[in-house]
């Protein structure tokens, strides 16, 4: 069912996706995990090129953000997401331990849970984006806490997506997510852990200058070289520069170092991958294999067996 484009909604979401240069291309009305109404949002950028990359969002129908705490947000949202729609691959990101993967099927917004529990839960998939054909795939249900809730402005989409990310690749890094070609869903703990009460703002994992620059290496190998057939990726992206606790600005300061080497090649806010880094497939792969690695049950081979010393 389409939805009427004159709503207070749509109007607001319209006005908001204009100021970040976005088009609204349609609106049409889908239900959320109890079945109570949504507004779905199709929005991209204009022009033929980048016809093919579009941005669905979905709201809470009553949802108003049209509101001096929640507007900066939303406005802030959108001009991220036309900036990585220019990405080859939008939907894709890499982890620290070098995992190319791709987030899919996020069923906005969040639903509280079934089980009782005073918790929220969001549904959605990982799946490996190494250009090759396994389906290796996760499938997670992030939890949040009410108490988590309440930090934030809002649990919906704009508001809550970038964390809900970041939160899933610092998973991933800890070893605590397994790709499989099929499987249950996996928990996603989203918890106060990752935030500072002190400084108001997420905090992931404590990076160095070299962490940073070898980070942004294998974005740019990955999703520039391998997935996106030479075409820049955005590298002030401030989704990597939570994941990494560190600025925007910083990111293109490493960037800009690495350009003079030769590594990538830097233009503005975007960066492709040189012959040079793309020489390095075989060091990218290995790390990889060993990153996918980390994320599968590791067995005791000596209790196994019955030799260890109990």
């Amino acid at each position: 069912m389409t939805l009427n484009m004159k709503s207070t909604l749509a109007t607001s979401l319209e006005a908001a996706a204009k100021h970040a240069r976005l088009v609204l291309q349609s609106v049409t009305e889908g239900s959320d995990f109890h079945g109570r109404p949504t507004a779905v949002f199709q929005l991209g950028l204009p022009g033929a090129e980048t016809a093919n990359r579009t941005l669905k969002l979905e709201l809470s129908e009553a949802f108003n953000f049209d509101k001096p705490e929640l507007l900066p947000t939303m406005t802030a949202h959108l001009a991220a997401e036309a900036k990585r729609l220019h990405n080859p691959r939008p939907e894709c990101y890499v982890t620290l331990g070098g995992l190319p993967m791709a987030f899919g099927q996020f069923l906005w917004p969040f639903h509280r849970s079934t089980s009782g529990a005073d918790t929220y839960i969001l549904h959605g998939e990982v799946h490996l984006a190494d250009g090759g054909a396994h389906n290796l795939h996760a499938k997670v249900a992030a939890s949040v806490t009410q108490t988590f809730a309440e930090i934030v402005p809002s649990m919906e989409q704009p508001y809550a997506e970038t964390f809900v990310y970041n939160v899933v690749r610092k998973t991933i890094d800890l070893g605590q997510l397994e790709f499989l070609k099929s499987g249950n869903r996996q928990p996603v703990h989203v918890t106060t852990r990752y935030h500072s009460r002190w400084q108001k703002k997420f905090m992931f994992t404590e990076t160095s200058d070299a962490e940073r620059l070898e980070y942004l290496l294998r974005k740019v190998y990955w999703l520039s070289g391998v997935l996106g057939q030479g075409k820049p990726v955005w590298i002030a992206d401030p989704r990597d520069a939570q994941y990494l606790n560190t600025t925007e600005a910083d990111l293109l300061r490493i960037a800009g170092n690495q350009a003079g080497e030769e590594l990538i090649k830097l233009g503005g806010e975007f960066a492709s991958a040189s012959e040079q880094l793309m020489a390095r497939a075989p060091e990218y792969q290995a790390k990889l294999e060993a990153a996918l690695n980390f994320t599968k049950p590791q067995f005791n081979e000596s209790m196994r067996s019955g030799q260890a010393n109990m």
